[in-house]
């Protein structure tokens, strides 16, 4: 799985998986970009099986709470064919503040691509309790609460709260019953 230290070992388990743009770019500032990585999220739970329970898309990152077989593997595919959207968008948009800023951040090891937009690494944490789901179920939806960017959790369109709270969200998730 590259060079992450970070691995999934038993897959019936749902994972607390966060992954930053390199540099904390804030690259999903941009609503085209976030629906990039909503439409990856519908890809994964349709083509690939897996099951999100909660997320949140930030403007430099993203929480999820996933499992599903090979979760691991189709979280580092998901992230390569995202990076490759991205850089064409921002192309397409004649962006070329971001895309240098992109190929500044680039590590040197990363010889395919005159980019990188993701750090390296996705580093998942194993839930195993009812009690730690409901933690990072809180710690998603309160995130932009946290900082500072709305005063409630279902005031932020790219998140799972409102699933949560018997509401349709942007995407389809499977709630957590516990």
């Amino acid at each position: 799985m590259g060079r992450s230290r970070y691995k999934i070992y038993e897959e019936h388990y749902p994972y607390f998986i966060t992954s930053g743009v390199v540099d904390s770019i804030a690259l999903f500032k941009d609503p085209e970009l976030v629906q990039l990585i909503l439409d990856g999220l519908i890809f994964l739970q349709k083509k690939r099986g897996v099951e999100i329970n909660a997320y949140v898309i930030l403007e430099n990152h993203f929480h999820l709470i996933a499992k599903g077989e090979n979760l691991g593997k189709h979280i580092k595919n998901f992230k390569s064919f995202m990076a490759h959207q991205v850089i064409e968008v921002l192309k397409k948009k004649k962006d070329l503040l971001s895309l240098n800023k992109l190929r500044q951040a680039k590590r040197d090891h990363k010889t395919e691509s005159q980019y990188q937009v993701w750090d390296e690494g996705f580093h998942p944490k194993q839930l195993f309790t009812y009690e730690m789901v409901a933690q990072k179920l809180d710690y998603i939806h309160f995130n932009p609460v946290k900082r500072g960017y709305v005063d409630q959790p279902s005031h932020w369109r790219y998140s799972s709260v409102r699933d949560y709270e018997g509401e349709t969200g942007l995407i389809p998730i499977t709630i957590f019953n516990g």
